[in-house]
């Protein structure tokens, strides 16, 4: 697969879906539904012992998908990201190890903050694209206004706490083309294996795009 820059990547996917796997025999076929419905970006979060397991059953199973390793908070979470072949990686904050370590990688990485002092000290190690997190649905969107100004070099994917319904609003700002969302394959449908109506939920994700454009 061509390697992708983060903003690239986020260019991508107007919704990025968050996903926990506690099982990696479901993985192949969850990134297929993900995929049938238009999504080609999603985060697995290493949070679980079947996460890299999991993210290498995708990249097999979605090979036109780009897979990312997400809740990396050490220089060795980002050697097990890249050992399963993740396409980007994804933190809910950021230290000097850490971006050290996947500035090493070579990996796209996409850290988060959450106030204008960590904005300046992510810009200082290089990156420009930017978790907002927690989010926390419309709150949210009144703080990223304040930093298009201040940042306009800075792209932010908010995550934590954002429902369907919010989406929108966030869509509409100038620094902010992609949200971080888990309703797209919720708990309960990837432990029934219900694929049609998680590909369903895609399809609404992937619609968003147009109705940002």
């Amino acid at each position: 697969m061509e390697k992708r820059k983060m903003r690239e990547i986020l260019a991508c996917a107007p919704v990025l879906p968050v996903l926990t796997v506690h099982d990696a025999d479901v993985a192949g076929n969850l990134a297929r539904a993900l995929v049938d419905g238009g999504v080609r970006v999603f985060e697995v979060l290493m949070r679980t012992p079947a996460a890299a397991e999991a993210i290498r059953a995708m990249v097999k199973a979605a090979p036109e998908a780009q897979v990312g390793a997400g809740t990396l908070l050490r220089a060795e979470d980002v050697e097990r990201a890249v050992d399963a072949g993740a396409a980007f990686g994804v933190a809910p904050g950021l230290t000097e190890a850490l971006g050290r370590a996947v500035n090493a990688a070579g990996l796209p990485f996409l850290p988060g903050v959450s106030t204008a002092s960590e904005v300046m000290a992510a810009m200082e190690q290089g990156f420009l694209e930017l978790k907002f997190f927690p989010a926390h649905g419309s709150a949210g969107i009144t703080w990223l206004q304040s930093m298009a100004g201040v940042f306009p070099t800075v792209t932010f994917c908010p995550t934590g706490g954002i429902k369907v319904e919010h989406v929108p609003g966030y869509l509409a700002l100038p620094n902010c083309g992609t949200i971080g969302c888990s309703w797209v394959a919720p708990a309960d449908l990837v432990r029934t294996r219900d694929w049609k109506a998680i590909t369903e939920l895609a399809r609404k994700a992937a619609a968003m795009k147009e109705a940002r454009a």
